[in-house]
């Protein structure tokens, strides 16, 4: 059993909730007129209404840089750990997650003091930012380089935005990821941010890799079908539905936290 991950974060099918960025500076849609320490408040507000509301822990994302790239930039790594340090969260486990230059998070998590980073490391994928093809043994040696290894590895081995190249299935994807390339979690996503993937691609996951890793839903989770997916995963990654009206730009609203969470408990108590 992957005690490490019942021990991170203290209960059964934990909830963690996206804390998501404004866009950063260097990136189209940065907002000038709000500036960095309008962004540490705009955050400070929704992780507020995320604990109070009580999920289990927050991952940072940079959500709104929109188009994503490959290669981070400085300014944005150097933005990213500001904000993380100011609000970083002290009663439970938060991570890290930058679109799409995997040593970005890691450096920060380092950085910050995060568990977890969530990434793409493994496959050959199509997607809208052109062939994606993550380095898994470059992101792993630079974990260890960078006296690292303490963060956890949260793999999506069905990214938004992309379709993987080849014909292996989700099982075999899953299975490999964790024996081959030492993922320390398996992420099962919808085709965009805030859409479900199909349920036997989660089961699927599931059974290929066993009690051994822990299996969760990233993208889609809403209080109509979380109780089905709690019931085959360990876990939740969960943005979009706790928006005001479910919309992955907007602010988190207090009460549709309070709706999730609330089912959530209904399963576990199950």
């Amino acid at each position: 059993m992957f005690q490490w991950f019942r021990e991170l974060f203290g209960v059964t099918k934990p909830v963690i909730a996206m804390a998501h960025l404004p866009a950063l500076p260097g990136t189209p849609r940065y907002d000038a007129s709000l500036g960095i320490d309008g962004m540490v408040e705009r955050v400070r507000t929704d992780l507020h209404h995320l604990l109070v509301g009580g999920v289990d822990a927050v991952m940072f994302c940079n959500e709104d840089d929109r188009p994503y790239t490959f290669q981070a930039d400085f300014e944005a790594i150097a933005t990213m750990t500001r904000v993380i340090t100011e609000l970083r969260p002290t009663d439970r486990p938060f991570g890290v997650d930058f679109l799409w230059d995997a040593r970005a998070p890691l450096a920060i998590a380092q950085a910050t003091g995060a568990a977890f980073i969530r990434e793409v490391v493994t496959g050959v994928y199509e997607s809208d930012m052109g062939l994606w093809a993550p380095d898994a043994a470059a992101i792993f040696r630079y974990r260890r380089q960078i006296d690292a290894e303490h963060v956890r590895i949260f793999a999506n081995i069905m990214p938004e935005f992309a379709s993987p190249l080849g014909n292996r299935t989700v099982a075999q994807r899953a299975k490999s990821a964790v024996v081959s390339s030492l993922v320390d979690a398996i992420l099962i996503a919808g085709a965009m941010a805030g859409a479900a993937p199909d349920l036997t691609w989660v089961q699927e996951a599931k059974d290929a890799v066993g009690d051994e890793t822990p299996v969760l839903l990233n993208t889609g989770a809403r209080p109509n079908n979380i109780q089905d997916f709690l019931r085959v995963s360990d876990g939740v990654i969960v943005g979009s539905s706790l928006k005001v009206d479910g919309q992955t730009w907007n602010p988190v609203d207090p009460a549709r936290v309070r709706l999730f969470m609330d089912k959530v408990r209904e399963v576990r108590k199950q």
